[in-house]
């Protein structure tokens, strides 16, 4: 190896040789060189460092928190921190006729203090001489709409009205929005998994998101293109800038279209924004009993429930605002994993068990495949022609044959354990005029009166990686006095799947 301080002798001596102008053209090419490498460094330096950033994924003990720096960058280089509820401006559709009746289901997300947003009236309602509930959304009345064309025969003129709650809204001028969120008085909405959800995205580039409908028909009337505005909608503010110019001209433009949410619609197919979908906005345009879509939640954070007045109460033997207030219960204990499914085996006794967390858990006592236990019963019909379907997710038939269905456990007791775990306890439900099986396992398995699951908290920050529904493992079988079926569930190991024997 060279001596480095030789070296740079040799360099002196090379250079004192050389006349004025050949040192001065030898000192310009040297500088030259040097700057040409440095910049070269300094570019794969930057370059590697922010794929690594970027592109690796970091392998997580199961026993350890998943730790993840957040930083969102705008389009125009422009850093800034998460969105909270600060920064999201709700507009929540109503009527004076239905809003005493409907502001239940507001109070159970409302925030005081915390939440912005108002619920857009068609008239000042009844008893607003008295002070209103400070858990509802205070209220506006919306602007005299008259002057609008509306020719949809079978729909209500109400519907231009809520279509311009977003222009309505953007115009009030209020600091530090980010993220107009439009929802209906009967929507019911999970704040943490909305925000979670929102800061996927960036509110300074166009964003319009939501969900479709369940209904087949629906989409097919409608649009599958549509944000379904009962299930809730956000449109970030820079598509809400551009949106508001051309509102009032396509209300006028699309006068035959039923709904201020297609409308709405309409206007960004104008613009040229597409709905980008999240599948945890639930419109919930089916019928009669919601257990099987509720049972197999998608693999996605819960957003929002609409028609809640449509549907029966979510829990047996109890009214639907006292099953939501129970199922935000568990839910405010581990957001992320409200209603996420899991399910395993218990080999020694052949029996298979679906979780949905926070809500039910289902206990076959037979091994059912995995691909089977993640399609949705169908106990439910669609939303305008009452039918067995078509929905936009896959369905199975409730068999007649009692020993072809599962137990079913509903949601009993819910706690935090150490801040950062949960317990649920689910206990057996029996139809009030349901038969039971009299085959031997099935006689085994109704002795199981509780099933209790054990889990660590959900990382929210999961939802932006890959979805994988997390695996759960049978810790007792509920053999004994006890009558207790004991589950954990846990991230899945490395090559770990469901697959029966």
């Amino acid at each position: 190896m060279l001596d480095p301080l030789k070296t740079w002798k040799l360099f002196l001596v090379s250079t004192i040789t050389l006349k004025p102008l050949d040192l001065l053209l030898f000192l310009l090419k040297t500088t030259l060189v040097i700057l040409t490498v440095a910049s070269i460094s300094l570019f794969f330096h930057f370059a590697f460092s922010n794929q690594y950033v970027r592109f690796s994924s970091p392998i997580f003990n199961n026993n350890q928190h998943q730790k993840f720096i957040a930083v969102n960058s705008s389009s125009s280089g422009q850093v800034y921190g998460r969105t909270n509820l600060s920064n999201v401006l709700f507009g929540i559709g109503g009527s004076a006729k239905t809003w005493n009746d409907r502001r239940h289901y507001s109070q159970l997300w409302w925030r005081p203090n915390v939440t912005r947003g108002f619920v857009w009236l068609d008239e000042i309602p009844p008893g607003a001489g008295e002070e209103l509930q400070p858990t509802s959304p205070p209220y506006k009345i919306s602007e005299d709409t008259s002057r609008f064309k509306y020719t949809c025969w079978y729909g209500s003129r109400s519907a231009v009205r809520m279509a311009r709650i977003v222009k309505e809204s953007f115009e009030l001028g209020l600091d530090n929005v980010r993220w107009f969120v439009l929802g209906d008085d009967d929507t019911l909405f999970f704040l943490e998994n909305l925000l979670t959800v929102l800061n996927k995205y960036d509110h300074n580039q166009m964003y319009y998101v939501g969900g479709n409908s369940e209904s087949v028909e629906q989409d097919v009337i409608h649009s599958y293109n549509m944000a379904y505005g009962g299930g809730g909608f956000a449109v970030s503010y820079a598509l809400a800038a551009e949106l508001v110019k051309v509102l009032d001209g396509c209300i006028d433009r699309y006068a035959s279209f039923y709904g201020s949410d297609q409308k709405v619609q309409a206007c960004m197919s104008e613009i040229g924004i597409p709905v980008t979908k999240e599948l945890g906005f639930h419109q919930v345009d089916i019928r009669g009993n919601p257990y099987g879509l509720l049972a197999a939640h998608p693999l996605a954070p819960l957003v929002s429930l609409h028609h809640l007045d449509y549907v029966q109460p979510i829990f047996p033997g109890m009214t639907q605002i006292e099953s939501l207030k129970k199922l935000t219960t568990a839910y405010e204990m581990d957001p992320s994993r409200a209603l996420q499914q899991s399910f395993c085996y218990d080999l020694k006794r052949n029996r298979s068990i679906s979780v949905s967390w926070g809500y039910t858990v289902q206990l076959y006592p037979y091994i059912v495949t995995a691909k089977k236990l993640e399609t949705a019963f169908s106990t439910f019909q669609s939303w305008k022609t009452w039918q067995n379907g078509p929905f936009t997710f896959n369905t199975r038939p409730v068999e007649e044959d009692p020993c072809a269905r599962p137990l079913s456990y509903f949601l009993d007791h819910a706690e935090s354990v150490d801040g950062n775990r949960t317990r649920t306890r689910y206990a057996r439900h029996v139809e009030e005029s349901g038969k039971e099986c009299d085959k031997p396992d099935y006689a085994r398995a109704s002795g199981v009166k509780f099933v209790g699951v054990s889990s660590a908290k959900l990382n929210p920050a999961i939802w932006s990686m890959a979805p994988r529904r997390q695996c759960c493992e049978v810790i007792s079988g509920g053999e004994g006095a006890d009558h207790l079926v004991q589950v954990k569930i846990r991230g899945c190991h490395r090559f770990e799947t469901v697959t029966p024997p």
